[in-house]
């Protein structure tokens, strides 16, 4: 999903530093110390899946667990990819040091759409509540990152139109894959420990269980 040095227009990746140094400064005024090591283990978890390749067809497929991250940190997510984008485009070059700003923003404003329909479980009341919402917003995160991602190539030039529709149409199967993996992993967090979860307090053995 990261966007490559040399593709966008100067105008829309240094808006793309704007927007990510504005959410930036918003949401790590939220951070407090005792969520660095919390924020640590997520970051890292970011950072090496979007690393791991899988070859499909003359392509290739990743991980991003964007949406994850936004039920794990809630509003903590967006400087958690703040920090695994830097790290992967400084250590890697994975995408490029002129997009971590856009790369960012693609991808943390997608985890915060996460969070936020993460919260809407309270509203609802059925069997599996927890993991239908964590797979959910698992797949909303990747849709809305790929929207901005067909944002951005849209408003770089005419040239790149067609590429911007096929990027988004080719984000809906991730979505779905994003979706599941996502919810297995809320089902898994809410047996073992569901304090991980963001907005989420451990239960007490009497109390029923919505996941």
């Amino acid at each position: 999903m990261h966007v490559a040095d040399g593709v966008l227009s100067g105008p829309v990746w240094g808006a793309g530093f704007a927007a990510a140094a504005a959410l930036a400064a918003v949401t790590l005024r939220k951070v407090d110390m005792e969520d660095i090591p919390k924020i640590s283990v997520v970051t890292s978890v970011f950072f090496v899946a979007s690393l791991i390749h899988f070859p499909v067809g003359p392509s290739s497929l990743h991980l991003i667990l964007n949406g994850l991250v936004g039920v794990v940190l809630g509003i903590r997510a967006f400087p958690a990819i703040l920090l695994g984008i830097v790290l992967q485009a400084i250590l890697f070059g994975h995408g490029g040091v002129s997009v971590i700003g856009v790369n960012t923003v693609m991808m943390g404003v997608g985890a915060l759409c996460a969070y936020w329909v993460w919260l809407q479980r309270k509203r609802f009341n059925f069997p599996k509540r927890d993991v239908a919402f964590g797979a959910i917003a698992g797949a909303v995160a990747i849709i809305v990152s790929g929207f901005i991602l067909a944002m951005a190539l849209y408003t770089t030039g005419e040239a790149l139109w067609a590429m911007a529709g096929m990027v988004f149409i080719y984000h809906i199967p991730l979505m779905l894959i994003e979706g599941a993996v996502a919810g297995a992993c809320v089902g898994f967090l809410l047996r073992v420990k569901p304090e991980v979860l963001s907005d989420t307090q451990p239960r007490l053995r009497s109390e029923p269980t919505h996941e």
